[in-house]
This record gives C-alpha cells, sequence and structure tokens, in this order.
C-alpha cells in the first residue's frame, strides 16, 4: 500500500513527539539515532511540530553553554498521546523505523 507524503509527516512528527516526550530521544543526535533520519529532517520536524500545537521547546541546561540540553514536550495541544503510544507499531512500520 502507497502511504501519502501527509500521512508520512504527520506520523513522523508525532513518532519524534513521542520520543522526546517518553525520554527515549530528546536530543537532535539522539533523534537521529533513534529514527535514522538526517540532522536536517529531524531539525525540520522538532520545527514543524508546533505546525500541530504541539509545544515543544529546548530546555537549556543549568550552567552549560551554546546547545547543552533536551528538549520537553509542554503541551499536546489536539494530539491524544495514548492513541501514539497505542499504534506505535503502526506508525513505526508506516516510517519503517526500527
Amino acid at each position: 500500500m502507497d502511504v501519502s507524503k501527509t500521512r508520512t509527516s504527520f506520523y513522523r512528527r508525532l513518532y519524534v513527539a513521542w520520543l522526546i516526550d517518553s525520554g527515549a530521544a530528546a536530543s537532535v543526535p539522539a533523534l537521529m539515532a533513534a529514527t535514522g533520519m538526517p540532522r536536517r529532517t529531524a531539525q525540520d520536524t522538532l520545527s514543524a511540530l508546533a505546525d500541530l500545537d504541539i509545544d515543544c521547546v529546548f530546555v537549556q541546561q543549568t550552567g552549560e553553554r551554546n546547545n547543552a540540553g533536551h528538549y520537553a514536550i509542554r503541551d499536546w495541544g489536539a494530539i491524544d498521546k495514548r492513541w501514539i503510544a497505542a499504534n506505535l507499531q503502526q506508525i513505526k512500520a508506516t516510517l519503517g523505523y526500527p
């Protein structure tokens, strides 16, 4: 079955938000390792979370300089993260992620 770019983009955003919120991957390098996506795709996906009204912020590590820290989901907006958890295998399979 062919999957539309709209669906894969939506699923990619949901999965990245879920990885951040679950603590499985809360930095760009960790997202790249968990998904195999290139750095630019990971960065673009993080930026696009706001399009779904998912409030994702970068939390700077105390006393550290530059980009030392992690991402955190402050608000899921209209997205039900329980649906993501219940459909995680389907999302990962659709995206071809491990």
